[in-house]
């Protein structure tokens, strides 16, 4: 069964950035535990009504369900915050790999995840990839150097707010590479 409705308007971006606002409440109201719970469910919930709206599961979002799963599940039964904390580590590392491998093998898989959006010439592409790569080894040692040198408490506030702020800076950062590489579409004479 095809779903033929179309995702409404602003649940995209609730499905993309409500788990990390859950968690974030769920920590100072609660717990990290409260929170690795609450961000295990809207994960998961988050992925099933993208997959109800659009019949995909996108890759980024369900490595990092699985992620999210494993090592939550492992916080909580193990009763050990090392876990969840990690989990930022692996999930920008797993993509940093990914990117470095899809290189080496002559691919870009930004550009089969991004394509709808921008056009591109396969430089652009490439540069783009080797500083997403960058960016995601940047980021999982900086998870790291806060995880393990900083309180609970700071390491939550730099997850939500820091590497949320530092993704978005990242892509807008991004604009000129994306400007002087696009690829602008013919118009059909026919149409």
């Amino acid at each position: 069964m095809t779903s033929s409705n179309p995702m409404p308007k602003g649940l995209k971006p609730a499905t993309e950035l409500g788990p990390i606002l859950i968690f974030f409440a769920a920590y100072y109201f609660g717990d990290l535990f409260i929170a690795t719970a609450a961000i295990m469910v809207t994960t998961l919930l988050a992925l099933a009504i993208s997959y109800y709206y659009t019949r995909t599961l996108p890759m980024m979002p369900l490595v990092t369900a699985v992620v999210v799963t494993v090592f939550g599940g492992l916080t909580l039964y193990l009763n050990d915050e090392t876990f969840i904390k990690m989990k930022p580590t692996i999930i920008y590392g797993i993509f940093a790999v990914v990117l470095f491998a899809g290189l080496m093998l002559g691919k870009s898989f930004i550009k089969i995840l991004f394509d709808n959006f921008w056009k591109l010439d396969d430089t652009g592409w490439r540069k783009l990839t080797i500083r997403l790569a960058v960016f995601f080894l940047f980021m999982a040692v900086a998870n790291e150097a806060i995880w393990r040198n900083l309180s609970t408490e700071i390491w939550v506030n730099a997850k939500v707010f820091g590497f949320t702020a530092a993704t978005f800076l990242f892509f807008v950062a991004q604009v000129p590479l994306i400007t002087r590489h696009g690829i602008q579409e013919k118009p059909n004479p026919d149409a």
